[in-house]
Parts: structure tokens; sequence; C-alpha cells
């Protein structure tokens, strides 16, 4: 082979090593040319790439039912999880017995959960579960702000964030019934938002769903994916897709935590 040859080839090989060791830099000491996009360390961008990918089950067998009463006390507080949620995302509440006041030192966040405590807490706390009336200021769907009024056609909905019906199809159908019970009266898992809004995503995913409110989509989707890590639910190959995608614009966007136990307390039972 003649020596010009070779030296071309050499020079390929050169340019080819400086194209991977260049390629493998970033601007901020990433991993990757894509590094920005891979997510910072306890990112919902970089938890979304570990979600396990399967395909969607079957929907056979579902019902409301299996994930338990709904709204039931799960965490033991005296009030029903849907007013739990009312209170913690409404501003200006008043409640069924006439008192008012989103943050009153009786409410859900002063309690500590110590079981022996009783007493003028307590009365009051249990006195404060029903929540009549309030304003969803800033609905995380829709930008809006969303009068609450208690009743039938109230314009509040309180969303699972990831529905039960995609819970069912990626997993929760091969659970113990505590933890679907968990799954559907989990704060992590719930939010107050427009109502209509909220009918219109139905059961959907993020491959199928995403808020119109786009200055929210990637808290909405970050708290998906912190539910389905938690609770250990698949993605379909389209969905995690989806997250990805979301979650590029903000690699930064923390993964939420807390919440409740992953198992509801065994007074607590469902078909």
């Amino acid at each position: 082979m003649p020596r010009g040859a070779l030296s071309v080839r050499g020079a390929a090989a050169v340019a080819a090593a400086l194209a991977v060791l260049l390629g493998g830099c970033s601007s901020d000491g990433g991993d990757g040319p894509d590094d920005g996009k891979r997510g910072t360390p306890g990112s919902a961008l970089a938890a979304a790439r570990e979600l396990t990918v399967k395909g969607r089950a079957p929907k056979t067998g579902y019902e409301r039912e299996r994930f338990g009463t709904p709204w039931a006390d799960t965490d033991g507080n005296g009030c029903r999880t849907r007013d739990d949620i009312l209170k913690r995302d409404l501003a200006d509440v008043a409640f069924t017995d006439g008192t008012s006041g989103r943050n009153r030192k009786s409410g859900k966040g002063a309690r500590s959960g110590r079981s022996g405590e009783a007493g003028e807490a307590g009365e009051a706390a249990s006195q404060e579960c029903q929540v009549a009336s309030g304003t969803l200021k800033n609905d995380p769907y829709t930008g809006k702000d969303v009068p609450f009024t208690r009743g039938s056609g109230s314009s509040v909905d309180i969303d699972h964030v990831v529905a039960l019906s995609d819970a069912w199809q990626k997993g929760a159908s091969q659970w113990e019934p505590s933890k679907r019970i968990a799954l559907a009266n989990d704060p992590l898992n719930l939010l107050a938002v427009d109502a209509s809004t909220n009918r219109e995503k139905g059961d959907g995913d993020t491959a199928t769903w995403l808020p119109p409110n786009k200055g929210y989509r990637c808290e909405y989707v970050a708290r998906q994916v912190a539910v389905k890590r938690k609770y250990e639910l698949w993605v379909t190959d389209a969905e995690r897709d989806a997250m990805v995608t979301v979650l590029s614009d903000c690699p930064s966007q923390p993964l939420p935590t807390g919440g409740t136990s992953t198992s509801a307390p065994t007074r607590f039972t469902a078909r």
C-alpha cells in the first residue's frame, strides 16, 4: 500500500479520535454531548430515564373500587383525603362549620400525628375537615384562578396525577389492595385542578396528554415520574420518550418527594 494512503488513513483515525473526545465533553462538564439532557443527580429527568419500560397491559378488571373507597382517611387525621388536598391547594378556605383560614394552627399542617394528643386542637381539627369554599389560585393546568364552592357542580377536581386506570395497566393490577389504596390517597399523586380540563385528560399519560399551561409541564411530568418511581409502576416506550422530551427543557427540575406510605393501614379494604 502506498505510504500516502497510510498517511491519509492515520490522519482520519486521529480526526475520529478527536471527534470522540470533543463530543464526549460539554461546556458544563457533563459526560456526553447531551449531558444537559440527561439531568442532574436527583432530577426528575435522571429518574425518568431509569423507569422500567414495558408494554401497556390490558385494562381488563379495572374498577375504581379496586383502589378502595374514594378519599379514604388513610393518614388518620380525621379528614377525608379530598378535603386534605383542598385545604392544601386552595386559598381563602372556608369550612362548613363557619371557620376560615388556609393555615390555621389547628389544621393538618400543625398536627404532629402523635396519636396520644387530643383535646382542644384535635376537636378543632375535626371541625375543619369539610371545605365549603375557596379559590384555586393559578390553577396548575390552565394558569387561571378557579373559584370553588362545595357541591355537585364544583369547578375544582382533585386529580390523580397518575390516573388509577393508567396505574392498573402498568403494574397496579398485580398489587395487594393496601398498595392500591395508598396510591389513590397519596398527596404526592393528588392535585386540585380545574375540573373541565381534568376531564379532558381522562386517564392519559404523558404521551397522550399534557397540561395546556406550558409553564407547568415540567413540574407536572416530574410529579408523574416521582409517583411511578415511588410505586414501581412501569412506563411505555412512548411515555418515557415524552417524559424525557418535556424534562429535557428543564434538566435540573427536582424529583418531588414525600406523600404517605405505599401501604395503607389494614383497616382499609378494596375489592
